[in-house]
């Protein structure tokens, strides 16, 4: 190609046959072509970043439901040229060989997509990507035959592919397609839809790309910490006599925060001392890394020792410390106890009967959570040798055997990676519709656990775009074994993770997967072996001071004997000074959201 600029590299059909007529007759108009769609884009995307600043961030997400008219485009289409098809086609261009059509029926406009021989064959639009943003991508798809996965993909002049999300789009009404992400580069990039089913017409409609700087992603994650881990808390001083006190000191310190944050231990903290001192006044939730799981409680068909498990058990209980209950069993066939696989299928029945009846009943009321069938998305040993309901089953026998407990589907990549097609947010929540079907299950207190192992790639678009969709099935979200991979990024990439994660109002609590060993920790060590912060520690501990808020918190009532503060969920000592006798009460009080939070104090 001539001028150095292939616009074939956007695909085996980008569409832009006008364009590369105008190179062909005549070459000296690219230049001018190009200059002039930069500057119009730029010009465009610049108004669009003046009314995104200060834009809040769109949570919401429409799961499950199929709807007979899509909804509005959100944030107006943010950088997307006619998002609602309410000019035609214009702005937009086939991809591959599909045919497009312009469509109007009961009220409304879109475009269907129809001839379709491969699976990107489908209808696009060129966007300029800026590598600085944070991207977040919706749009309502339908197709016209049976159910068919629809994925929105950006692929880049550098021939990435940007999966922005996906749905199970139907025929008859319109599904939701959310999704988001961060380019690894600045340059035009063009959207388009595929489904795998080539024998089916895709329909688009109220199409949204909304780019947020860092600054303006930041300011959503202190929007949302002020709104969800934080409440007003009200004080009242009056002196002996009943008479409001004005001028009294009122100071607080947080003893314990609501919101749970920890790490996960193992049997290298029986007995060290050291390890223990650091753990205990850092974390409230923990987890065992192997000591709860069966090849470890069972290494004999038989013969069951939960020494080890026991002992951890006990050192969390006398610090207060929650713990999460993994896991019971492990759909990987790697790591089953070595003689289970030999096994015939009434014998294993049998064993892992008696299996989830001892760890279970076990430590039945002493554990937050059960991961009952531990990473059940990308593996199913059980249920290839029990049937297909096996999982469901022992879900069900242990919410018998441990009524108030939250059941989890333990899984990991559903949060990390956009490219595994086993665990995306769609299919994490029919997982969860499955077994909420299964005979019985109506009373289960099932929880979504994400493991969270992120390579060295974080794309925290993505990840807030994952919770968005996990969160419309209104369970308990827990992020359950986070780490990341060893690199030079690795502690400044664990903040950004933490930080996303604590700032979403569908998350419920955090684990780290940072057991200690004198070998070294699976992939994420906090310490050295002398337990000092290594880099990711000294961020743990950040945050664990931000999130606490100032260590003493203090201020005076107004006229009234008032004062009113923003506090985060958690119990305090509140310390009432009195101005007049110079005498100080304290007081106990406790910060949760959806109470008035007032405490009436006499001085």
């Amino acid at each position: 190609m001539k001028n150095g600029y292939n616009f074939g590299r956007f695909g085996p059909n980008p569409g832009l046959e006008n364009k590369a007529h105008i190179m062909k007759t005549d070459p000296s108009n690219l230049h001018q072509l190009l200059r002039s769609y930069l500057l119009l884009l730029v010009s465009f995307q610049f108004i669009a970043a003046i009314t995104a600043n200060g834009l809040i961030y769109d949570y919401s997400y429409t799961a499950d439901q199929c709807l007979a008219k899509p909804k509005d485009a959100q944030y107006k289409g943010g950088i997307i040229a006619n998002p609602g098809f309410d000019h035609g086609l214009k702005g937009w261009v086939n991809f591959g060989g599909a045919k497009l059509e312009a469509r109007f029926h009961s009220g409304n406009r879109y475009a269907a997509a129809v001839s379709r021989n491969h699976s990107y064959d489908s209808i696009a639009q060129t966007i300029y990507l800026q590598k600085e943003n944070r991207y977040t991508f919706s749009a309502w798809v339908q197709v016209d035959g049976e159910k068919a996965t629809v994925r929105a993909i950006f692929k880049t002049a550098e021939g990435q592919y940007l999966r922005a999300g996906e749905v199970g789009a139907r025929s008859g009404c319109w599904s939701m397609l959310k999704g988001g992400f961060s380019p690894r580069s600045s340059g035009f990039s063009q959207l388009y839809f595929e489904s795998l089913n080539n024998r089916t017409e895709i329909w688009v409609d109220n199409v949204s790309l909304q780019p947020f700087t860092e600054e303006e992603w930041r300011s959503h994650q202190s929007q949302s910490i002020e709104k969800v881990r934080k409440s007003k808390a009200k004080f009242h001083v009056v002196d002996s006599q009943g008479k409001e006190l004005p001028g009294a000191k009122v100071m607080l310190q947080q003893k314990r925060p609501n919101f749970p944050f920890g790490a996960a231990i193992n049997k290298n903290l029986i007995g060290n001392t050291a390890y223990q001192n650091w753990f205990a006044p850092r974390f409230t939730v923990t987890v065992f890394e192997n000591e709860m799981k069966w090849y470890s409680t069972e290494k004999q068909r038989g013969t069951v020792d939960y020494s080890q498990a026991d002992a951890l058990m006990n050192f969390a209980k006398s610090h207060k410390i929650a713990v999460r209950g993994h896991n019971v069993f492990w759909d990987d066939p790697k790591y089953q106890p070595s003689w289970v696989d030999s096994l015939s299928p009434s014998d294993l029945s049998q064993a892992a009967d008696n299996r989830i009846n001892s760890v279970v009943s076990r430590y039945k009321g002493q554990v937050i959570g059960w991961d009952v069938v531990n990473e059940n998305l990308h593996f199913s040993f059980y249920e290839t040798k029990l049937g297909p309901d096996a999982s469901s089953k022992f879900y069900n026998k242990a919410q018998t055997l441990d009524p108030g407990t939250y059941l989890f589907l333990n899984e990991y990549n559903t949060l990390e990676d956009s490219r595994d097609p086993n665990s995306t947010p769609e299919k994490y929540l029919a997982k969860i519709n499955q077994m909420k079907a299964y005979p019985g299950s109506a009373g289960l207190k099932l929880a979504i656990g994400l493991e969270g192992h992120f390579s060295t790639s974080v794309d925290t678009a993505y990840i807030r775009s994952a919770l968005d969709k996990l969160a419309q099935a209104k369970l308990p979200i827990w992020i359950t074994e986070l780490d990341l991979q060893s690199g030079p990024n690795q502690a400044s990439d664990l903040e950004q993770v933490l930080r996303e994660v604590y700032a979403h109002p569908a998350v419920n609590g955090m684990v780290m997967w940072v057991g200690w060993s004198p070998e070294g920790c699976n992939r994420m060590c906090l310490t050295d072996h002398n337990f000092n912060n290594l880099a990711t520690g000294d961020v743990v501990d950040k945050l664990l001071r931000e999130w606490k808020g100032a260590v003493d918190l203090e201020g005076t009532t107004d006229g009234n004997g008032r004062l009113e503060m923003s506090l985060t969920h958690g119990e305090y000592e509140v310390t009432v000074l009195n101005p007049l006798t110079n005498v100080s009460s304290a007081h106990p009080m406790s910060v949760t959201a959806g109470t008035p939070n007032t405490m009436k104090v006499s001085a």
